[in-house]
């Protein structure tokens, strides 16, 4: 039986929009096609124009459609961190009185239950994250299906962003021609693939260098514990070029990419790089040490800015230390910048598969991971936070969240029991199948 399947992710980027398409044969992942494109209508991380956004994304996908053979119609979707929320997720049910065999049905029921809480109103739930079971006081449960019990109780992360990114982001979707299948978090499939399972469990800081803004993100017990969001990426350094050097910003960014160094003592010593100047006839020549001051000075503040931001949890205490990946981490001398600002061990994260070898593809290539891994559990979990508000869940005061702002739940309507809870699961993975 032939049990393969197609996973196609899209990573909405402020410098580029990629697409990777991955058979997933025998639970690996193999890289059949890659699509990037220039971005259009975004600004630092965000939607700004969504024709545009959605011309590029068009454009990255009939690349990796005709390098794959494929045609893709359906896609993951990677969310940015900005503006996220984090909360606790609680809740405990009765399961009818009586002992009897946990199903889907009662897992959607607790899980339903533990989304009930008041949000303001700019704010929407994208991801609940399971984190244990209890059943009948018995803890640390990792699924209760099959089990016989009168009471279940649930503990979980509940992540909301804005309803303005969530209806931008769907929207460009829509208007690309393309399904959205599933929204990950953008740290959360990072951490997927650029970090290992102790470090995932222990504790890590994961710094994505983007073109239009560079996030933090605390992981810690397999889960994203803080992030924190610096407005300046790898486009305001080429910027930063183009103004002191007087050229202009597509010479600014070739700059970068073929001279750039963030470590002034371990720049191009003694070599002179050739400048076209605005208004000069004849190139000016600067030296290595000059362009790698230009571009250290701004990275500097990035880090520095984030530093407060983890000092103030902790952060630098996590074992993990800092792994740096996105576009920007591929630059010579960021490691030692940022290991000498944040003063932890650094390393660099570069995917090994063939064609995505660049740490800007590190996202993609998490998606089409965390995608691959999704079990029953996490496909109810979603289905649950994605649900029209009035169908969640009103339980008796057995069950509240445990984060604030908090509701207590009075209403006594049981949930519909969901006949069709596999049949969601099953469907979710068909449209995948190639």
């Amino acid at each position: 039986m032939d049990d393969s399947r197609i996973i196609v992710s899209l990573d909405i980027g402020t410098t580029a929009m990629k697409v990777v398409v991955a058979n997933i044969q025998n639970s690996q992942a193999n890289i059949i096609g890659i699509g990037s494109a220039h971005s259009q209508g975004m600004d630092r991380g965000v939607i700004v124009d969504i024709d545009q956004a959605a011309t590029a994304i068009s454009e990255a996908i009939k690349k990796a459609s005709s390098q794959s053979n494929t045609d893709i119609k359906d896609v993951v979707v990677g969310l940015p961190a900005s503006g996220l929320q984090i909360f606790k997720a609680h809740a405990m049910v009765a399961l009818n009185g009586q002992s009897k065999e946990i199903n889907n049905d009662d897992v959607q029921e607790v899980m339903s239950a533990s989304v009930v809480q008041t949000l303001p109103p700019e704010l929407e739930f994208v991801t609940l994250l399971p984190s244990s079971f209890s059943v009948d006081g018995f803890t640390n449960v990792n699924d209760p299906r099959g089990m016989i019990g009168n009471r279940l109780e649930f503990n979980g992360v509940l992540y909301a962003l804005p309803k303005s990114i969530l209806h931008n982001v769907k929207r460009v979707v829509q208007r690309a021609g393309l399904n959205l299948i599933h929204e990950i978090l953008a740290p959360l499939a990072l951490a997927k693939v650029a970090l290992n399972k102790g470090e995932r469990d222990f504790g890590t800081v994961v710094i994505d260098l983007g073109g239009g803004q560079t996030s933090a993100s605390v992981i810690h017990d397999n889960k994203l514990k803080f992030t924190a969001i610096d407005p300046e990426g790898g486009n305001l350094v080429a910027h930063d070029i183009s103004v002191v050097l007087n050229t202009t910003l597509d010479n600014a960014e070739k700059l970068k990419h073929y001279y750039g160094n963030a470590d002034v003592q371990h720049s191009l010593s003694g070599e002179t790089i050739p400048v076209e100047v605005v208004g000069q006839e004849q190139n000016q020549n600067i030296s290595g040490e000059y362009l790698a001051s230009i571009i250290s000075a701004r990275l500097q503040q990035i880090f520095e800015r984030l530093k407060r931001s983890l000092d103030h949890i902790k952060a630098q205490d996590l074992p993990g230390g800092v792994i740096l990946t996105g576009g920007l981490a591929e630059m010579s001398g960021i490691k030692a910048l940022a290991q000498q600002v944040l003063q932890v061990k650094t390393k660099t994260f570069i995917p090994e598969q063939m064609g995505l070898r660049h740490p800007s593809f590190a996202e993609g290539l998490g998606l089409v991971l965390y995608t691959k891994d999704l079990n029953d559990l996490d496909l109810i979990a979603y289905d649950v936070v994605h649900e029209p508000v009035s169908k969640k869940t009103r339980v008796t005061s057995s069950s509240r969240s445990d984060s604030s702002p908090r509701t207590e739940n009075s209403g006594k309507e049981k949930p519909p029991k969901s006949i069709s809870t596999g049949e969601k699961i099953k469907n979710f993975w068909s449209r995948f199948f190639d």
